[in-house]
């Protein structure tokens, strides 16, 4: 593929977004310069959603984003992350030192503290919330501008008439991907990793439990694993949507081939018309080393279901098969080989997978000798090329990157002295003058001689004619995904319900507020969904008027101890129940929800639809009640406790059900 040529974009009156290119690493960056991307976003080696990239030091960010602004390229900085109370200090001096040496034009944040944060060392540009922030509704745009926020990032599972929906009209910038890995949960809705002993996806730690072999009736597939969104061609039509700022491109755990040629393809599918050329475009996405691509959900009359469970789990380009005695094997390429490309023998999710460097050149249909013993027919793929004109390029920016570093030798990235301002600690425990409440939780409405309230999942399904006693009296909680299509009727249902003198909702995502008339006397509370983790997150929950939050239940003991003491609102906690490994708007054809699976350590799950969506839960409680008394004490005073219907071939594993409780979250 020819690296050379002239990109010339024919004359449009259409908008016309950014192409935003990912960069893990130096020389993904400076290929996305080489592209000639018009924004690139990249991580800190902290508070990144993709811990597992390289990612940059704020001294290394300083220069490459300066010699990206010197091409009029945008630089932003993902801090998109969960943050704890004990990590606003550290989070406070980093934006303090990226805001005075690196100067990125945006910040992409999902923990709403760090909007705080941003202002108190009086960062100037602009704050995107990112698809962790979990956006998808129109009513929810106003305030997250009102909140600072310039951009919004929606969701990946959006069709086009949900995108329209939501870009009719709005007060806001919107970002959508275009290309590259696909979450199997809704992004911002997952917990599955921080089961598997509290490395949290919301951290950036996700160890991919979605892309692992689960056994179903005896069969073992990948049955979660998803095939790489891919947008190409069917991009035209954003064209014709104002609010449509950015073109996104997912990726910053890959390599420099992968980000030029993305950045290469979505700008020939901007930019031209002709066939020839958007021909071009999906050749060079084909050879940029992804895995299958999908459509997914884009074109609603022709939903793809994401899920390939037979499909590998990594990316690459397939080139052969281990060939020969499991002592002497070898295999001959599909293509030419060249110098520096990157090799992954065998599956990542299986025993002896392993990546070999490409040292000479290897004709299509040569022998090349592997020097580990494998078993014959294991699959081999092309995962990242060295191509020598992209090589060149990146040598040549670095050669400027390095002229712009010797111009500024005596300039040092000093450390930051500066302290945040948080919420002071409560004077005394009657502060919130709230009484301790135990709070049941149920699907369906439940019998009772009981006085105490009662708490109900709510549901567009929801039994029609269902008549509450004392209503008054109970609490409605909503879900935790809403879809643009679905938010008239959940409007006139809160409307219904209001009417009806209800009082009392727990909403599972800020942006939920929207949904509620204003100027009514409401006990609003955000839910745990909304992962709140620290005091400024609870400070901006009580400025947009909540009444109180429930704190996200996948923190540790000593996070959960810390909270209540500068918290500006009333706290819950998730006491007892089932909480899901994930939810997810897809579910594999060759799965039955309501019916156990297994995972490769023999752990139970299953799946049950709620408003179309899917979750996942484990086959066991969290369960702290054992340590009531101490979150009493420290401050919490709603109790939550989860009952979920069991379905009949599933029985809960006993076991404590601590979760993370004596883990440190990472």
């Amino acid at each position: 593929m020819t690296f050379d040529r002239t990109h010339n974009p024919e004359p449009t009156t259409q908008s016309r977004p950014e192409i935003l290119a990912p960069a893990g690493s130096e020389d993904s960056f400076l290929a996305a310069i080489a592209a000639g991307a018009d924004a690139i976003y990249c991580g800190l080696k902290h508070f990144s959603a993709r811990m597992e990239a390289e990612n940059f030091s704020i001294s290394q960010l300083a220069g490459l984003t300066e010699l990206a602004h010197t091409r009029g390229i945008k630089v932003y900085v993902a801090l998109n992350t969960l943050v704890k109370e004990d990590d606003l200090d550290s989070a406070g001096r980093l934006l303090d030192r990226l805001n005075q040496y690196v100067h990125p034009d945006a910040l992409i944040i999902s923990d709403l503290s760090l909007v705080n944060l941003a202002r108190q060392v009086d960062y100037r540009g602009e704050i995107h919330l990112s698809t962790l922030g979990d956006l998808s509704l129109k009513s929810g745009l106003a305030l997250a501008k009102n909140l600072g926020i310039s951009r919004v990032v929606l969701p990946r599972e959006l069709n086009i008439d949900e995108i329209k929906a939501l870009a009719s009209d709005s007060p806001i910038d919107l970002e959508i991907f275009v290309h590259g890995a696909l979450c199997y949960a809704v992004s911002g809705r997952c917990y599955w990793s921080s089961f598997l002993g509290g490395k949290s996806g919301l951290r950036g730690r996700c160890v991919q439990p979605c892309r692992r072999l689960y056994t179903y009736k005896g069969i073992r597939q990948r049955f979660f694993s998803c095939l790489d969104l891919s947008l190409d061609v069917l991009t035209k039509p954003l064209l014709s949507i104002p609010r449509i700022k950015s073109w996104k491109i997912e990726g910053r755990k890959k390599g420099p081939h992968y980000v030029y040629y993305t950045v290469r393809a979505y700008q020939i599918l901007r930019d031209h018309k002709d066939a020839q050329m958007k021909k071009m475009a999906l050749e060079l996405l084909d050879q940029a080393l992804g895995r299958n691509r999908t459509h997914y959900y884009f074109l609603p009359q022709r939903p793809y279901n994401p899920i390939a469970p037979k499909n590998q789990s990594g990316s690459g380009k397939f080139i052969g098969k281990v060939q020969g005695p499991a002592e002497k094997p070898f295999f001959t390429p599909r293509e030419e080989l060249i110098p520096g490309d990157l090799l992954r023998v065998g599956f990542e999710d299986e025993k002896g997978h392993h990546l070999v460097k490409i040292r000479k050149r290897i004709p299509k249909r040569g022998k090349f000798h592997l020097s580990k013993k494998v078993t014959k027919n294991t699959p081999i793929f092309l995962i990242d090329r060295q191509e020598p004109e992209l090589t060149s390029k990146i040598k040549a920016l670095k050669e400027k990157l390095g002229s712009l570093e010797t111009e500024k030798q005596g300039i040092k990235v000093l450390s930051s002295n500066f302290k945040p301002h948080i919420p002071q600690p409560k004077k005394s425990k009657s502060k919130h003058a709230t009484a301790s409440l135990d709070l049941n939780i149920f699907r369906q409405p439940v019998r009772t001689t009981s006085k105490a309230p009662l708490g109900y999942w709510l549901s567009l399904d929801f039994k029609k004619g269902v008549q509450f006693k004392a209503i008054t009296n109970k609490w409605f909680v909503l879900p935790p995904v809403i879809w643009p299509g679905e938010e008239k009727a959940w409007q006139k249902l809160i409307e219904h319900l209001v009417k009806k003198r209800a009082r009392n909702f727990i909403l599972n995502a800020i942006w939920q507020m929207g949904l509620f008339p204003k100027n009514k006397k409401l006990n609003l509370w955000a839910g745990p969904f909304c992962n709140t983790s620290n005091s400024l997150t609870i400070l901006t929950l009580k400025q947009v008027g909540f009444a109180g939050a429930i704190v996200s239940p996948e923190l540790e003991r000593d996070s959960f101890l810390a909270l209540p003491e500068h918290s500006p609102l009333p706290l819950g906690i998730v006491l007892k129940g089932l909480w899901p490994l994930c939810i997810s708007r897809t579910f594999s054809d060759d799965l039955k929800t309501r019916e156990p699976f297994t995972s490769p350590k023999q752990e139970t799950a299953w799946a049950i639809t709620y408003d179309k969506n899917y979750y996942l839960f484990p086959n066991w409680e969290i369960n702290l009640s054992e340590y009531k008394n101490i979150l009493s004490q420290a401050g919490y005073s709603l109790f939550i406790y989860i009952h979920e219907p069991i379905p009949p071939k599933i029985k809960l594993k006993k076991r404590a059900g601590l979760w993370n409780w004596k883990h440190k979250l990472l």
